[in-house]
């Protein structure tokens, strides 16, 4: 009676083992087989492409996918939003600020590319600059081409910013050529002004979103961050961005580069002011300039070039509140975007 139980359990064990070992067989086939088919696909795209690093490109990616069992994971095209900036290593070891200045003023008094003015430039632009505003109208890129067909669309952020004015001269002379201007000022009195191609907007253009805690009513004016003004406008692109906002500056171009707004701007004029700070950027001097510094290096990593650097020589020689190799304490700088493809 023992050995007959005894044998049923041995006969039930090795059937179970039987079955395993099926099993495992089936899935190793399978296994084999769908990666014998990735393999055969990657080989048949590689014959179907003409550029040989597109070639490379497609057998390493299906090899990669044959490796993991032939199943691609899904792809989130949305870019991951960032929260800060990426910080520059420091100028020298010693974190001092006579480095740090001295890497700054030379990187924003150094042109990157130079940009020639095409002999067919509208009759309006028979001089590039004005002031110390100085257009890219080089045929490289895409501004003289947008003036000439009358498609251009310009923004101007200033503090101040009034039709007429003595500062508005770019504003005036695009708007003359036929582009889309739109100025903003907090301090008009209605919410829409037009003169011609000029636009003036009751807004202010911030670097965060408006405070809950204050009621609409109470504002004057309305503060939203630049990406939220183009979303409202149902303006994609901006062929040309002034900025001259007296040290508030360095936080709209931060937001501009966490935001990724930077890709819809053809043209950036940017007037720094060096005397302090800026409007809430902390630190000591050595990591305000070193953070002054990553801000423009990443505008170079988002396909921008330095093409103009104007000191203006009527300003304090001032530079954090010192004199520092007698620089002054106002610069205006012209970046092109050499990747700014405009669409429509």
């Amino acid at each position: 009676m023992r050995l007959q139980r005894t044998y049923r359990m041995n006969k039930c064990f090795l059937l179970r083992a039987s079955l395993l070992l099926s099993l495992l067989c089936v899935c190793a086939h399978v296994y084999v087989e769908l990666k014998g088919l990735c393999l055969t696909a990657a080989v048949r795209l590689q014959k179907q492409t003409p550029n040989r690093r597109h070639q490379k490109a497609v057998t390493r990616a299906a090899l990669a996918d044959a490796a993991s069992t032939c199943c691609r994971p899904l792809k989130h095209h949305r870019q991951i939003p960032r929260w800060k900036i990426d910080l520059e290593p420091w100028a020298a070891e010693t974190r001092g600020l006579q480095e740090e200045a001295d890497r700054f003023l030379r990187y924003i008094s150094t042109p990157q590319v130079s940009c020639e003015r095409p002999a067919s430039a509208p009759p309006m632009l028979d001089r590039e600059d004005h002031g110390s505003w100085v257009l890219c109208l080089d045929r490289r890129f895409s501004l003289a081409e947008r003036i000439a067909s009358k498609r251009c669309r310009v923004y101007s952020l200033s503090v101040c910013h009034r039709l007429g004015a003595e500062d508005d001269g770019l504003e005036r002379l695009l708007a003359g050529s036929g582009c889309e201007v739109h100025c903003f000022d907090p301090s008009i009195r209605g919410a829409h002004l037009q003169d011609a191609h000029m636009w003036l907007h009751r807004l202010s253009v911030d670097w965060r979103d408006p405070n809950p805690a204050v009621p609409a009513q109470r504002l004057h004016s309305g503060t939203k961050k630049l990406a939220a003004i183009l979303n409202d406008f149902g303006h994609r692109q901006v062929d040309v961005l002034k900025v001259d906002l007296e040290s508030a500056e360095w936080k709209i171009l931060e937001n501009l580069i966490l935001e990724q707004v930077l890709d819809s701007i053809g043209l950036l004029l940017l007037e720094l002011h060096l005397h302090w700070a800026g409007f809430e950027v902390g630190g000591d001097e050595p990591s305000v300039v070193r953070y002054w510094f990553s801000l423009l290096r990443e505008l170079e990593r988002a396909h921008f070039r330095l093409y103009h650097s104007y000191s203006d020589p009527t300003k304090p020689r001032l530079f954090l509140h010192r004199n520092l190799q007698n620089t002054s304490s106002s610069f205006v700088l012209g970046w092109v975007n050499t990747q700014f493809v405009p669409r429509g």
